[in-house]
């Protein structure tokens, strides 16, 4: 139990250590005023890992059957977007206590006798007793995949006594190399995305990203997880420095079957399909609304985009014109069309009748931005202008009187908005959103 809690305690002071880095210069950092002709830098902030992001590297470093069932701690969305949130967010009390839950379960799936040997690669020289050599292989090779970049002796060294201590208090080689994992678990070097620089031999005074940094940010922008071992292995012999090399690895990686997974992650994210997490719709005004149906829109948005962009590769323009789609036989219900289909999901293409092109049309955008029980050209109006215009909507003001325009006695939807564009405090922004939404309102709240 002290063992534990001093796992704890370490990775409180190294989460503690992000926030210093993440507000305070380094001192050894170039003085950028002095070569204002050589660079301009930019702003980079460091991002915490997301929880997809989390299960894509635990799989990556240890496969696919380890599970994971805990809670995490919360995602930020921040200009419409989590990327963004992410370089904001920071671990919260409960924050650490779901880590180190999720750290522990995973230590205790991997040293499950049914799977150690395989993952940890080794067997010490005596199972009741510390052994550092085995110790040191362990930590070093799961530690570049946790970390995305090679340990330093020193990072070997303090997780070998770790495992140690932890061996000598137990009696049991794998108890104490078990907390070292969790310990790795529970840094900010796992946790969080903290890129580095280095000297850049072409540019007298400048800096540039870090090979194994640049290896990160590929691996997480195409495949939204860790860099496999082709793209690590560039990253040490420095050849990702090189532009041909770095095109041959983007098109490796883009042809790669994780090549999906990355897109999926950047679309949830544009499209802000993680809100069907906790989409609610009045069951009397839409009965046909259940979790499947939910899950099923998601998807059918997701498969959409795959198709069109990573397999047919067509023009990114299409996603919005297209009457190419999929479906199954939970949205077929709600599109009202048949389903003869006795797979799951299968193509389909809307008639001209339907008056549906592109995924703004389908039932994931229309329903996620409409209210319980009917639809919204307002919301779906500041999210066409929010996510493909990157236009957002300030917030309405304290005081505005939304009581006309719920009043269903003043006339239909259309007859009350423009109403409401007539009132002074409210025309600036209505007058941009109402339009495009209501061009969607002969579409109800489900889509």
């Amino acid at each position: 139990m002290k063992l534990a809690s001093a796992t704890m305690l370490a990775g409180v002071a190294g989460l503690a250590l992000v926030g210093a880095i993440a507000i305070v210069p380094s001192q050894s950092a170039p003085a950028w005023a002095e070569t204002p002709s050589i660079v301009d830098p930019v702003k980079v902030s460091v991002r915490r890992i997301t929880e997809t992001q989390y299960r894509h590297i635990v799989r990556d470093t240890f496969g696919p059957d380890i599970e994971l069932s805990a809670r995490f701690e919360p995602d930020k969305r921040e200009d419409g977007l989590l990327a963004l949130g992410s370089s904001h967010l920071s671990v919260t009390s409960s924050g650490f206590e779901q880590y180190f839950g999720l750290a522990s379960a995973i230590a205790d799936q991997v040293f499950d006798p049914k799977r150690r040997d395989a993952l940890v690669g080794c067997k010490p020289a005596d199972a009741k007793k510390p052994d550092s050599t085995c110790a040191a292989q362990f930590i070093k090779q799961a530690g570049e995949r946790l970390y995305r970049r090679p340990l330093t002796a020193d990072e070997i060294q303090t997780r070998v006594k770790t495992a140690a201590d932890g061996a000598a208090k137990a009696g049991n080689f794998d108890a104490g190399l078990k907390l070292a994992l969790v310990s790795m678990l529970m840094t900010p070097d796992y946790l969080f995305r903290i890129e580095t620089a280095e000297p850049d031999p072409s540019k007298p005074n400048a800096y540039r990203l870090g090979a194994y940094s640049k290896a990160a940010r590929l691996s997480f922008l195409l495949w939204d997880g860790s860099p496999d071992v082709e793209l690590m292995e560039a990253a040490r012999t420095g050849a990702l420095h090189n532009e041909a090399e770095l095109r041959k690895q983007v098109a490796r990686m883009t042809a790669s079957p994780r090549f999906e997974e990355g897109m999926r992650a950047f679309f949830v994210d544009m499209l802000q399909l993680d809100g069907f997490d906790n989409l609610i719709k009045d069951a009397g005004a839409y009965p046909k609304f259940n979790q499947s149906v939910s899950d099923s829109a998601k998807e059918q948005t997701l498969r959409t985009t795959i198709d069109l962009l990573v397999k047919k590769k067509r023009d990114y323009r299409e996603l919005f014109t297209s009457n190419e789609t999929v479906i199954n036989r939970y949205l077929a219900s709600v599109y009202k069309v048949p389903y003869p289909s006795t797979e799951e999901w299968a193509p389909y293409t809307f008639p001209a009748s339907a008056e549906r092109a592109g995924i703004v049309t389908q039932v994931s955008f229309l329903a996620l931005f409409s209210h319980p029980g009917s639809s919204s050209p307002t919301r779906r109006g500041v999210k066409l202008h929010e996510i493909f215009m990157c236009e957002p909507t300030p917030e309405p003001p304290a005081d505005v009187d939304f009581s006309k325009v719920q009043a269903m006695a003043n006339g239909t939807v259309r007859m009350r908005l423009l109403d409401h564009m007539e009132n002074t405090g409210c025309t600036s922004c209505h007058r941009r959103s109402d339009p495009p939404g209501l061009a969607l309102e002969h579409f109800d709240g489900l889509g």
